[in-house]
This record gives C-alpha cells, structure tokens and sequence, in this order.
C-alpha cells in the first residue's frame, strides 16, 4: 500500500530548558510523523523515535501523540492551528493553548501577570483568578486600593479585594483586564479561574486541555 502523505500543517510551541520550542506536525507518511522542530528540515520519526527532544508515542490517519521535554504528552491532530504549550511565548503569539495534566489531574502551568512570572493551577470551580496575598506581594499588585470584598473559603467568611489584573498570559495567550481577587489564605498556586477560562472554549483530550479563544 502505498504510504499516505497529509501535507496541512499544525504547529505547536514546546518549553525546552526554559525556552519556546517550535515543533509542526507537517505531515505523516505511513507510520511516521513529519515533523519540523525550530524551523528546521521535515523529519519522518517513527513511534518510539525521538528527534531533537520530542518522542512520537504512536499515529493514526490524523494525528500523532508526541511526548515532550518533562515528561509531558500531547495529541497533535494535522490541521490544528498553532498553539502553545506552556513555557516560553514565541513571537507572534496564538489564540490557543495546550496544557498538560501532571500525576495527580491537575494542570499546572507557568505564566505571568502584569509581565511577571507566576504560577497557575486550572480551577473551574472558582469564579475569578484567585491570588494568595503573599504571591499578590510578590508579583507587586496594589490590590489593598482596591474593592474590599468578603471571600466563602471552606473555613468560613475572609477579607479580600477584588482587582483587575492588565494582562494575563499564558504561552502565547493573552489576555487583558482580567477579574481577580487577592484572598489572605496561602495558596500553592494562583487559581485560574472563569474570569479568564470563559474566554476560552475548552476540550480535554486525555492528559491534554485546549484552550481555544472564543
């Protein structure tokens, strides 16, 4: 039979030691996933090949399971628009992001607010992004001129203020005047929450979430 060649493109923007790396899924042939890592020369990699830092898992007629740098996974369908997976923003940004579920379910991914680096854990449960006060001190949010506001916590009633944060990013996503509250409780990580995620139409494929702009 001879190999099937699928020649849409579909791209991806992987963290590499810090670094936005680019990887497009050009094609497959066969078996084998074209792929094109930072820009250069198509190669077909067979399952259980790696090339420049990125394994193909396995193939089908339309897409292929890639494992990345740190351990995460991600299903790749040929004809996706770019995206970003975490890490690093590449020029010219993207309306998509993919996030990568770590062994306990949860995605976890690095960002910023404000231009500063922080992280965040996907919670549709909460209403707005929440920010623990220390991490809201960290990354130098003026929060206490803010709307004073009475937060439900699981322990009962506590004081916040709500606030608007001018950008929130993550990968290649941006976005701008997001809602967010400051609570005084620590947290590991600042949630993620509607305020941000219902810009965005969302689907789950295995250990993988898009976020696609609406």
């Amino acid at each position: 039979m001879t190999p099937r060649l699928l020649l849409t493109l579909a791209a991806l923007l992987l963290p590499v030691l810090g670094w936005a790396q680019s990887v497009s899924l050009h094609g497959l042939l066969g078996r084998q996933a074209l792929l094109i890592v930072d820009g250069k020369p198509p190669r077909a990699v067979a399952p259980g090949q790696t090339h420049l830092g990125v394994t193909v898992l396995s193939t089908d007629e339309d897409r292929a399971v890639l494992a990345l740098a740190g351990g995460q996974r991600l299903t790749l369908r040929v004809g996706e628009s770019p995206v970003s997976v975490g890490g690093a923003p590449a020029p010219g940004g993207s309306d998509r992001v993919a996030l990568s579920a770590d062994a306990r379910g949860h995605f976890i991914t690095p960002g910023s607010i404000n231009n500063r680096p922080t992280q965040f854990l996907v919670d549709t449960g909460a209403s707005v992004v929440a920010i623990g006060q220390a991490e809201a001190d960290r990354l130098g949010l003026s929060y206490r001129t803010g709307q004073p506001v009475t937060l439900r916590t699981a322990n009962g009633t506590a004081p916040g203020w709500a606030l608007k944060l001018a950008t929130l990013r993550i990968g290649d996503v941006t976005a701008y005047e997001v809602d967010a509250v400051v609570t005084p409780s620590a947290m590991p990580a600042v949630l993620l929450g509607n305020s941000f995620l219902n810009r965005f139409s969302m689907r789950r494929d295995g250990d993988t979430m898009l976020l696609v702009k609406r």
